[in-house]
């Protein structure tokens, strides 16, 4: 090895990446490279909330994975990109910022991950938030990652949206991050002042300059270095030029839920059969290394508007480009907004502890691609099981770090899902028929008013659903035999090696990605630090013991 040495070296630059660089090069003494494998982040659709389609869709910021053939959603192969730039995921997501129920963390606990339940994990989204509103018991206000409700719901169909759940009997809540997650309400998003809100903006941007950083992108991480059972450094390649660095501490793994584990194998860490199987030589024996895979789907409830008051209008060239020009001059009007104004989260049915479904509504009938629906004026509700059973695996095909894993999640396998999905479109349909839509409702487009049985809605499901794009779980945490890290985010059986991102969750939770991931990094680097955990004082969480509903059909 004739590389330099660093206390530490981090895998990605993404959610998780650029907070542990921000924290782990606060001493100057402590000497840190980054790696990642994408490019700058400065660039105009990344930073426009409303052009968040772009770079997702990109080759040039995103790996554009796709899985295999999933046996459950009628073979279809569903695309899957993470981001590969600075700021990773969190500068090509949607910038929803969802925590997630609190017993979802008290979930992760349940099954090891032990001090991460809710009441441990929430001084750290305070410290990783600034919430437009200020501070409280749930909430905070100083910290790096900018969150806000984008133009606080000036088109009436959010508003719509919210008094419709009411009128269906379920809860209203002011902040689903807060007290209660359960209801309708404003749904927020990680956006300030008018510009996308990233991990690599507020946490990486401020502190390029530090000289005990060293920041390395075009970087391709290849493997692991291993002695014995201890983690010394990392080889990567630069424009196929390979290249070493020493740690003289930790090598950290924050590429994510597919990056994560596929380095990890090539590092010749897991499964032995697997390893072996891919001309890679075994170091490690450990069987989770890429299982346990989770994600969350999705479809779209869409309906025509009777009011010409969605952006439908606004796809043609003329209101495109006065929309970026306002934005360019003013980081303001509706090119300041992911769109995503209000939201849900109810349960799918009685007995179910905490919700899981959940809700964006969008006053526009469009792809994700930002094409629209069909012709005219719509409206939108996407719509998913957020606590899936089905179980999948990362797994590596080839001893070749370019060669993309195999990634499988196996949607659908669980019977529960299934019915999960059903619950979603009899009551979502339930709630757009409510007296708050009169105005504005037209007729159903998808699914269709010819969908009502079982079958029909479970063929409906496995052609229209879509990833929700929260890849999760394939290096958990805890204690048990499949167990990839503990909960000092360590990985079993190898000294001064970690994995930090949402590969390590237990468990999905209930809502978006990139607030646990970030959150999860902060907490990380007070333990990679020595530092004691944060805390306070407990707060009660709100869990609406009866189902609220109207009076529902013997059919859901």
């Amino acid at each position: 090895m004739t590389g330099l040495t660093y206390d530490y070296i981090i895998v990605g630059a993404g959610s998780a990446g650029c907070v542990l660089a921000n924290r782990l090069s606060e001493n100057p003494d402590k000497r840190v490279l980054l790696l990642e494998t994408g490019g700058s982040d400065n660039n105009i659709f990344i930073k426009m909330p409303t052009a968040l389609s772009i770079p997702m869709n990109s080759d040039k910021y995103a790996w554009q994975f796709h899985t295999e053939s999933e046996p459950y959603l009628d073979n279809r192969k569903m695309h899957c990109p993470r981001g590969k730039v600075l700021g990773g995921s969190s500068s090509i997501n949607g910038m929803v910022y969802v925590r997630g129920h609190a017993k979802d963390f008290d979930e992760w606990q349940e099954h090891g991950a032990q001090g991460w339940d809710y009441q441990s994990c929430l001084p750290y989204f305070q410290k990783a938030e600034s919430f437009y509103l200020g501070k409280d018991d749930y909430r905070g206000d100083s910290g790096p990652l900018g969150v806000n409700n984008g133009n606080e719901m000036a088109n009436p169909l959010y508003k719509a949206f919210i008094e419709a759940g009411q009128q269906a009997g379920y809860a209203a809540t002011d902040d689903y991050n807060a007290a209660q997650q359960e209801g309708f309400g404003p749904m927020h998003m990680t956006v300030k002042d008018g510009v996308r809100s990233s991990a690599s903006r507020e946490y990486l941007d401020p502190v390029k300059s530090r000289k005990n950083l060293t920041i390395v992108t075009g970087a391709l991480a290849e493997k692991v270095l291993l002695e014995g059972k201890q983690a010394v450094g990392l080889v990567y390649s630069v424009n196929g030029k390979k290249q070493s660095a020493k740690a003289s501490k930790e090598v950290i793994l924050s590429a994510g839920s597919i990056g994560s584990p596929h380095l990890l194998q090539l590092s010749g860490i897991g499964d032995s059969e697997t390893l072996k199987a891919a001309g890679v030589d075994v170091k490690h024996h450990l069987p989770g290394v890429g299982q346990n895979l989770q994600d969350h789907l999705e479809f779209y409830f869409q309906y025509k508007c009777k009011q010409p008051i969605t952006l439908n209008g606004k796809l043609g060239l003329i209101s495109k480009g006065l929309i970026g020009a306002r934005w360019l001059f003013t980081r303001k009007g509706l090119g300041a907004s992911n769109h995503f104004e209000s939201c849900a989260f109810i349960r799918s049915k009685p007995g179910v502890q905490w919700p899981d479904i959940q809700y964006h509504f969008l006053p526009a009938a469009m792809r994700y691609d930002g094409r629209s629906a069909f012709a005219g004026h719509g409206f939108q509700v996407h719509v998913g099981h957020n606590k899936p059973k089905s179980r999948g695996a990362v797994t590596i095909q080839s001893a070749d770090p370019a060669v993309a894993p195999k990634i499988q999640f196996n949607y659908l396998q669980h019977q529960d899902d299934i019915e999960g999905f059903r619950a979603c479109v009899r009551l979502t349909r339930e709630i757009i028929e409510q007296s708050a839509f009169d105005a504005y409702r037209d007729d159903e487009i998808q699914p269709g008013k010819h969908i009502q049985t079982d079958e029909e809605i479970d063929a409906f499901v496995r052609q229209a659903t879509e990833s929700a794009y929260h890849p999760s779980c394939s290096c958990k945490m805890g204690e048990d035999a499949m167990a990839v890290v503990n909960s000092n985010t360590q990985v079993h059986g190898i000294a001064g090696l970690r994995v930090v991102d949402s590969s390590i969750f237990p468990t999905v939770p209930n809502g978006n990605l990139n607030a646990p991931t970030i959150m999860v990094a902060e907490k990380a680097a007070d333990i990679i630090l020595g530092k004691p955990a944060l805390s306070q004082a407990r707060v009660g969480v709100a869990i609406p013991g009866e189902w609220q509903t109207v009076q529902r059909s013997s059919t859901i």
